[in-house]
């Protein structure tokens, strides 16, 4: 029997650590893998390691929801560093393909946002497909690379068989939408 991912989202990183440790103080031994299970799904707010996984598996079948237009307007607009912006172009040529792979996190999200708003929305793609598609997207020959960095960082998803990839709808980094928008004029 195959394994069916699960994956799990934790709005607040800090709450989540607080909780599970507020747990964990309550053991006198180690958890049993079942029983951290059911730890971590109290602390990400379910119920029990059963009702996670049956909320899980209720989302995979649903397409991602549209971000909250209501926190958004409260959001206060991100300031981007135009230096940071002219360093980041350098990092593409004239036709928009990534010349080489940046060293630090920043650009490196930066860019593969780029590549993840030139792949289809809503599409399904083979293997193949969303290779040939990065391929034309960089000057530098590694399209297997950059297609295992979108998937790593969560802009990609794909099957557990690997046939199938398809884009993840999000909000880009602002960062990256100021350098989209200099990349497209």
């Amino acid at each position: 029997m195959s394994r069916i991912p699960l994956p799990l989202h934790v709005a607040d990183l800090s709450a989540f650590a607080r909780a599970l440790r507020r747990q964990l103080d309550g053991l006198e031994r180690l958890p049993s893998h079942l029983e951290l299970l059911n730890l971590l799904a109290k602390a990400a707010g379910f119920k029990n390691f059963s009702h996670f996984r049956a909320a899980a598996e209720a989302m995979a079948d649903q397409p991602a929801p549209a971000p909250d237009a209501a926190a958004e307007a409260v959001a206060e607009p991100a300031t981007v560093d135009p230096k940071l912006v002219n360093r980041l172009l350098r990092l593409f040529d004239g036709e928009g393909r990534l010349l080489r792979w940046p060293k630090k996190t920043l650009p490196r999200q930066a860019c593969l946002w780029v590549l993840w708003s030139r792949l289809p929305a809503r599409t399904a793609m083979t293997e193949r497909e969303i290779s040939d598609r990065i391929e034309d997207l960089h000057a530098f020959g590694d399209y297997a690379f950059l297609r295992r960095q979108l998937v790593d960082t969560r802009l990609v998803t794909r099957t557990p068989d690997g046939r199938q990839y398809r884009r993840v709808e999000a909000q880009p980094i602002p960062e990256a939408l100021a350098l989209l928008e200099r990349l497209n004029a």
